[in-house]
């Protein structure tokens, strides 16, 4: 091998390496892809949209694990609160190797209770226009549940299709040192290999 091949070679390894470690740096802590595979957010979220999470929309975390999909490693920051209304990933408190999305719905210390499909919160109706009530999974229909008083620092979720989503219903609440991040965009979305949902991409979460 010639001086200058020898020279391209090194240049071409450590723009690789470069691009690798740029690459893990922005997946570990600014955003992470995620794909929708079920019909619990309906009609918010479709099976096929790809969603661009925001991993420090709440606190800025060293990943206790480099290599290893972790939401509970040290908070370097707090940037903020999850609020009532956020779609949020998290990991599954059944199965951590798992990744869930859900909306916020109960937040800490707060009394949630369901009452034939109407979510109460401290007595008060929840008003929900993104909810949908579409039989799509073997989960059992649950319109009464509680009342349930959220624990500190945790969060009650579920899925904007009630008949068709596993939830805090079910497991409880989620903590918030589980939490991935915030879902932020949808940059890709598809039904088939030939339905791309071109009206879906770029749809922006607040």
């Amino acid at each position: 091998m010639t001086q200058s091949s020898l020279k391209s070679f090194r240049d071409t390894l450590e723009a690789i390496v470069v691009a690798l470690l740029l690459a893990l740096f922005i997946r570990t802590f600014i955003v992470q892809a995620f794909k929708i595979p079920s019909g619990s957010m309906l009609q918010t979220l479709q099976i096929g949209d790809h969603l661009l999470v925001t991993k420090f929309a709440y606190d800025v975390r060293l990943p206790s694990n480099l290599w290893l999909e972790t939401a509970d490693g040290k908070v370097l920051a707090s940037v903020g609160d999850p609020e009532r209304g956020d779609i949020i990933v998290f990991k599954f408190p059944e199965d951590e190797s798992k990744d869930f999305i859900k909306r916020v719905i109960g937040l800490p210390g707060e009394t949630l209770e369901v009452r034939n499909k109407v979510v109460y919160i401290n007595g008060q109706p929840l008003d929900e226009p993104y909810t949908q009530h579409i039989k799509t999974s073997r989960v059992p229909i649950r319109d009464d549940f509680g009342p349930y008083t959220v624990p500190e620092g945790q969060y009650f979720v579920m899925g904007d299709n009630r008949e068709g989503s596993y939830d805090s219903r079910w497991w409880g609440p989620v903590k918030r040192e589980k939490i991935v991040g915030k879902a932020l965009v949808i940059y890709w979305s598809w039904g088939s290999l030939t339905d791309i949902r071109f009206n879906r991409i770029g749809t922006l979460f607040n």
